[in-house]
């Protein structure tokens, strides 16, 4: 009996350490560490999409030229040959009423690398809709303009500027747009239509950053277009579309870092000179050597000669008289 239980805790023994060899090897497997746990890596998250834009904030000197109400089936043409000519970008908000009729240049604009913005399906002020009304205006604009290109836009600009931020976030939940309004007014709409308006407003308030609002179903904005473009060229304006715009602010904000203030001058401690030692030159002159005197009876070593010894003589006594 003692036999068989001890073959029973054999095998088992036995079969434990086949479990815990190596597979295919044989041998038994290391103890394992256990694993650390990897705290996962922090992403900083994407910075939320602005709702609207009024000026772009931007160090690079580019600006954004915005055509509304169109497309026109003659100023919109002449507009793109000059912007084609001069290789300008620009922005286009298509009133949807009027896509319909003009689906080709809507192709156009797209074709020659300018962006298409909603502009509402005809023109009426959002602030007083509900936003059901909002965004009827809105899809069947986008709509058309899908069905004219195949594009769907990314921006859409208020007529009159008008909505609040509340309608803004009901529009950006929706349909993922962001509200383009302008800073630069060139009121070409408004009486008189000048050539010289719409150029002396633009040249006189642009700057890096702006967003430039025309109209090109008015001829003399488009009049205005080829001086006006020329001058700010050679100011040295860059033309990018509003989404490029947008992707602009963006980057350049990712990119600047504070600066690093500079480190204060340190100026070395002024040691005040040290008088070099005099150093008195050494004297070439021989001191002359005074002879010791050799006493009578010695040998003086310089001339090997024996001094004699002199007695003086005794003096004589003189004889008595």
């Amino acid at each position: 009996m003692l036999f068989v239980l001890a073959m029973t805790l054999s095998s088992l023994l036995f079969a434990t350490l086949l479990e815990a060899a190596a597979p295919g090897t044989g041998t038994l497997a290391a103890p394992t560490k256990p694993v650390e746990p990897v705290a996962p890596a922090i992403v900083p998250a994407a910075p939320a999409p602005k709702l609207s834009y009024t000026v772009f904030h931007v160090n690079a000197p580019a600006i954004a030229l915005t055509f509304d109400d169109g497309p026109h089936a003659k100023n919109t043409p002449r507009l793109l040959d000059m912007l084609k000519e001069r290789n300008i970008k620009a922005t286009f908000f298509l009133i949807g009423r009027s896509i319909g009729a003009h689906p080709e240049i809507v192709r156009r604009i797209i074709a020659e690398g300018h962006e298409v913005g909603n502009h509402t399906w005809d023109h009426k002020s959002l602030r007083a809709m509900s936003e059901s009304g909002i965004a009827d205006e809105l899809q069947k604009t986008q709509d058309a303009i899908v069905a004219a290109c195949g594009v769907t836009p990314l921006i859409f600009r208020p007529p009159f500027g008008a909505i609040t931020k509340k309608q803004e976030q009901a529009v950006m939940d929706r349909f993922h747009y962001t509200a383009i309004e302008w800073e630069v007014d060139t009121n070409d709409w408004k009486a008189p239509r000048t050539i010289a308006k719409v150029h002396d407003t633009i040249l006189k308030d642009t700057h890096a950053g702006s967003i430039i609002l025309c109209h090109d179903i008015h001829e003399p904005t488009i009049d205005a277009m080829p001086t006006t473009l020329d001058e700010l060229m050679a100011k040295g304006f860059q033309f990018l579309t509003v989404s490029q715009m947008i992707k602009l602010e963006a980057d350049e904000v990712a990119n600047v870092k504070p600066p690093t203030p500079a480190a204060p001058a340190t100026v070395p401690p002024i040691t005040p000179p040290t008088s070099a030692p005099i150093i008195k030159p050494k004297s070439t002159q021989v001191e002359p050597t005074v002879p010791t005197p050799t006493p009578p009876g010695a040998t003086n070593p310089a001339i090997g000669t024996t001094i004699p010894i002199v007695t003086p003589p005794k003096p004589k006594l003189d004889a008595k008289p």
